[in-house]
């Protein structure tokens, strides 16, 4: 297997299972002409969000790191009527990039996109003492992926999902001299898992046109 199979497999699935859409290709479009890194979720990862906010009948969503909007709109179309979702960014670019992208697919009602370093933003969040999220999307910076799954367990409740992204990095994450932070920040998430007993979680490799990685998938469970 190689990568041109895994992308043809992708392109494959997305025509005949997941179904072309205007709104998110056109924020695929428009991401790529504004100069943004093409490092959002691949579409199998974005339907299969959705499909877990429609499963859970999710009224509310946090989303750390929203590049252009791309996994917004695909999970706030999951949203039950009324529902909420807060994506965080923390690049003005990225996030006026998105803000139109979302707009553009008539989710500005339901989706509030903060601005500014999402541990700061998180720490606003909290303060305000807000309903529990259904589901938190974590998919930013990996170094601070402990200090974001902490503050997911601290706005979520029983029966919660948090997932978190890009967490096999092409299998380094094994490698427990591998210097990069990413990798590190990974493993650093991976031990605090492993000695949380709120929540039970498992980890799915993956291939698409984005390579080899995977994603962690956590059940808040009390």
């Amino acid at each position: 297997m190689s990568q041109a199979t895994w992308t043809a497999v992708e392109e494959y699935v997305k025509d005949c299972v997941i179904v072309p859409d205007d709104a998110l290709e056109r924020s695929l479009a428009k991401s790529a002409e504004a100069g943004l890194p093409e490092i959002q979720v691949p579409p199998g990862l974005g339907k299969m969000l959705q499909l877990l906010a429609r499963s859970m009948g999710a009224k509310r969503i946090l989303e750390v790191g929203t590049l252009g909007g791309y996994s917004a709109i695909w999970m706030a179309r999951g949203l039950v009527s009324g529902g909420k979702l807060i994506t965080l960014e923390r690049d003005a670019h990225h996030a006026q990039v998105a803000r139109d992208n979302i707009a553009h697919a008539g989710l500005s009602g339901c989706v509030e996109l903060i601005e500014g370093p999402a541990l700061e933003s998180l720490d606003k969040i909290a303060a305000q003492n807000p309903p529990s999220f259904d589901l938190v999307f974590i998919d930013a910076d990996k170094p601070s992926n402990p200090d974001y799954f902490n503050w997911a367990l601290k706005l979520t409740r029983a029966g919660s999902i948090i997932i978190v992204d890009n967490v096999v990095r092409d299998g380094e994450v094994i490698d427990p001299e591998n210097k990069d932070e990413s990798v590190q920040g990974v493993r650093k998430l991976n031990e605090l898992i492993e000695a949380e007993p709120r929540v039970s979680a498992t980890t799915i490799q993956t291939v698409s046109s984005k390579g080899y990685d995977g994603f962690t998938m956590a059940l808040v469970v009390y």
